[in-house]
């Protein structure tokens, strides 16, 4: 499994208050959630991403609340990879159950800028900044996360498990 595409970056201590503010948490749509995402710590992020960008930032991404709305909408805006010096543990698990891949890795998250060409590769972990034409090594999932993701979720994996 890969990801490739373009990079935003973002700082420290992202909360899951700006990548989803809590005005919109009674919005049960997540194409209509995919609109506000990130639009109170960047106002043009939702008209310039792109299918298969990939979102860098440094420690605790998704810190603040337990809401799955936050990866949710990153996931719907056409994000293809979260990578991140660390998540907050529950953001991390929201991101797996709804099948949003991340990653951590201190390095790429210092390396890379915003702009960047980036290509990750979830079975061996290696993070390559192709403008750069550097690479970095980050923790992969293991198959049965993997597994997870690639069905688009826990709920998904469970139920072509039953079938």
């Amino acid at each position: 499994m890969k990801a490739e595409g373009k990079v935003f970056k973002y700082g420290d201590n992202v909360d899951t208050d700006v990548i989803i503010p809590a005005r919109y948490l009674n919005v049960p749509d997540a194409e209509e959630l995919a609109k506000h995402c990130m639009e109170d710590i960047d106002k043009d992020f939702v008209n310039k991403v792109n299918k298969g960008d990939i979102i860098v930032a440094d420690k605790n991404f998704g810190c603040g609340s337990s809401r799955e709305h936050a990866p949710i909408a990153i996931k719907a805006a056409g994000v293809s990879c979260v990578i991140a010096e660390t998540f907050a543990r529950i953001f991390y698990r929201n991101a797996i159950n709804i099948g949003l891949p991340i990653i951590e890795c201190a390095e790429a998250s210092k390396g890379i800028e915003a702009g960047d060409e980036v290509e990750v590769d979830f079975d061996s972990g290696v993070i390559t900044n192709k403008t750069k034409g550097t690479s970095f090594k980050g923790q992969p999932f293991p198959p049965f996360m993997q597994n997870i993701i690639s069905a688009g979720g826990l709920v998904n994996y469970i139920n072509n498990k039953k079938n």
